[in-house]
């Protein structure tokens, strides 16, 4: 189906090929769904995706780090990050074997 990597512009020409819209039309609704989750997400919004997962926004504290080459202590900022839980149903069919 896809050689490496399932990215914006193959997941554009899945679309178009299994729908049947123009590509720019399907890159479009691609382009349009990233949007609105980096926007709920962006708003503090848990952002769950039903038989896929959830993904929300969370806050690291600052914390010290060590360079495991020089042994050398480093402070690593405070920071937001977006974390993933994948639902159930979606664990279930990666682990299907067929």
């Amino acid at each position: 189906m896809f050689k490496k990597n399932l990215n914006r512009k193959v997941l554009a020409n899945l679309i178009h090929q299994n729908i049947g819209f123009s590509k720019i039309i399907s890159e479009n609704i691609v382009n349009d769904i990233f949007h609105i989750i980096t926007s709920g997400i962006k708003e503090n919004k848990k952002v769950k995706i039903t038989s896929f997962g959830t993904f929300q926004k969370r806050r690291k504290n600052e914390r010290i780090g060590r360079n495991p080459k020089t042994k050398e202590k480093k402070i690593i900022s405070a920071r937001k990050v977006v974390t993933f839980k994948a639902s159930k149903l979606f664990k279930d069919r990666i682990n299907q074997k067929s």
